[in-house]
């Protein structure tokens, strides 16, 4: 089979991933192979093979958004069929066993595995999966627009559910790329005031299109206070912005795996006030089960541009540079 991978991490403009051969792999038990149609590309991958996420695993193939089809069953797998349309989210498997897993955390199980970090993800014609963690794509989604929902997504639905924003309140959006873009439908849907500070404007141009009743940058003054806000850019300086943005009791949810180094915050000027700082961190079963059934319902439509396997340091580089208006994919089949 093919795979995009690399054996250390390297900024994406020295083009780190190789296309390589691999024989393609046989399912253990409880696992499933599935044959991989589309998969994201995710700023996480950004972050694993430019080595801001220290590596787990060497050669690695990234990829943990992927959609197609199963091809072989493991041993003890229920559930699922061969020829079942499924997604592959970052989440492989977790432990079950330690104390976040016995209480309803598994997102922050202490031996969590990851797709396209810890183990090969779906840079590839076929992925290896757990079955616990292999879910059903609902109909209405092509295989194109159902993969921003696996990762950017379920990250983006969770960070909203943590940003605890009051029935018909004003939420801002920092960052409009593929989680922001699926993020703000959710939010209007829920009858809420969106605000996004983005600094293209072709991003905010879809900003406007979705939904926001306000596009700006950062620096700009608001009309408003906000009631809260999600962080989608990897930027540490703009926490104490976004915190000045918060009136009284507002929630800033950050939604990144990395984040560049937050400034110095002035206790009276970014938290008096009972503002809270909360991170989104990895996904659990359920929170990808509410997401696609949400998405199917609203419904949620994606914006994602397609690219060939073979060009996945080009889509990379598009995206570290601003140049995806909503999300990137990898065509296999």
């Amino acid at each position: 089979m093919r795979a995009m991978s690399f054996d250390a991490p390297a900024p994406v403009e020295h083009r780190p991933l190789q296309l390589v051969n691999r024989s393609t792999p046989s399912p253990a038990p409880g696992q499933v192979v599935v044959k991989v149609s589309v998969c994201g590309v995710c700023r996480t991958d950004l972050h694993v093979i430019e080595g801001e996420l220290p590596p787990r695993k060497s050669p690695l193939t990234p990829g943990h958004q992927a959609v197609g089809t199963v091809q072989e069953l493991g041993d003890g797998v229920e559930g699922l069929k061969v020829g079942a349309r499924v997604g592959v989210p970052w989440v492989h498997n977790t432990c079950g066993r330690c104390s976040f897993c016995r209480r309803d955390r598994e997102n922050l199980c202490e031996s969590a595995l990851f797709n396209g970090f810890s183990v090969d993800g779906g840079y590839a014609d076929y992925v290896l999966s757990d079955h616990s963690f292999t879910f059903p794509i609902p109909d209405s989604f092509p295989d194109l627009q159902a993969v921003p929902l696996l990762c950017a997504g379920v990250i983006g639905y969770r960070a909203l559910c943590l940003a605890d924003v009051p029935d018909g309140g004003r939420l801002g959006l920092y960052g409009f790329g593929g989680s922001a873009h699926i993020v703000i439908q959710i939010a209007v849907h829920m009858g809420l005031k969106v605000y996004v500070f983005s600094r293209s404007e072709e991003h905010g141009a879809l900003a406007r299109e979705l939904g926001a009743v306000w596009v700006g940058n950062a620096q700009q003054g608001l009309p408003h206070k906000l009631d809260s806000s999600i962080m989608f850019a990897p930027a540490g300086e703009m926490v104490p912005l976004a915190l000045e943005h918060l009136g009284k009791g507002g929630v800033l949810s950050l939604a990144g795996i990395y984040m560049t180094p937050i400034p110095t915050l002035d206790y009276t000027r970014h938290l008096y006030d009972e503002k809270i700082i909360r991170s989104a961190t990895n996904s659990t079963r359920q929170d990808v089960q509410e997401l696609l059934s949400l998405a199917a319902e609203i419904p949620v439509r994606t914006r994602v541009q397609p690219y060939p396997l073979e060009a996945a340091n080009d889509a990379l580089i598009d995206l570290k540079n601003g140049r995806i208006n909503g999300a990137a994919a990898l065509t296999l089949s």
